[in-house]
Order: C-alpha cells, then sequence, then structure tokens
C-alpha cells in the first residue's frame, strides 16, 4: 500500500523553526522526486521546494528562499522541510509529494499543519 505521511507540524511563534518529515512507504522512494507544497486559507497551492532522486535541490518559492531547506534521506524513505525564522504569513497546510522520476505518476500526502503565532 502506498503512503506518504507528513508529521511535524503545529503551532510555532514568529521567528521559530519547524521540521517536517514526510516518511514513504509502498514504492520504490529512491526512484521519485519529492516536493514540499503549501496552501494558505484563501489561496491556491503553491510549490515551496523539489528534491530530485539524486540529492539536487531547488527552492522554488522566492518568500523562503534563505529560510526553508528541502532534503531526503531514501535509507529512510523520508523527506524533510527545515523551516526556520518563520513568518506568520508561512501559515498554511504542507503536503508533501513524490513524482516518478520517469513514468509522471504521483504521490500526495494529506498534509500537516503550520501556524505561526503569538
Amino acid at each position: 500500500q502506498v503512503r506518504l505521511v507528513e508529521s511535524g507540524g503545529g503551532l510555532v511563534q514568529p521567528g521559530g523553526s519547524l521540521r517536517l518529515s514526510c516518511a514513504a512507504s509502498g514504492f520504490t522512494f529512491s526512484s521519485y522526486t519529492g516536493r514540499w507544497y503549501r496552501q494558505a486559507p484563501g489561496k491556491e497551492r503553491e510549490l515551496v521546494a523539489i528534491i530530485y532522486s539524486d540529492g539536487t535541490s531547488t527552492i522554488d518559492a522566492d518568500s523562503v528562499k534563505g529560510r526553508f531547506t528541502i532534503s531526503r534521506d531514501n535509507a529512510k524513505t523520508t523527506l524533510y522541510l527545515q523551516m526556520n525564522s518563520l513568518k506568520s504569513e508561512d501559515t498554511a497546510v504542507y503536503f508533501c509529494n513524490a513524482q516518478h522520476r520517469w513514468f509522471g505518476y504521483e504521490y500526495w500526502g494529506q498534509g500537516t499543519q503550520v501556524t505561526v503565532s503569538t
């Protein structure tokens, strides 16, 4: 059974940090590109960061550059998003996504809520 399960979300004060995890199972994680998306209330889902199967990565959202880092551990079949210097505008539901590097089919996690507030 294919599963992507996010964890690590929660309530944090502005300036704080969180690390999101996305545990994958049921497929060959190392052959998949990993992505983190987020969706804030009333807004469209936004691509935050991408990490390819070879470990190279990019931060797609300009608003998080220099603050967020995407990584992966293929041995643990887990995708990570380290979020530092969090701002209120980072408040959103964060979703992980895995897409096969050649064939394009993809899987989604259920999302984890991140709330940045005093």
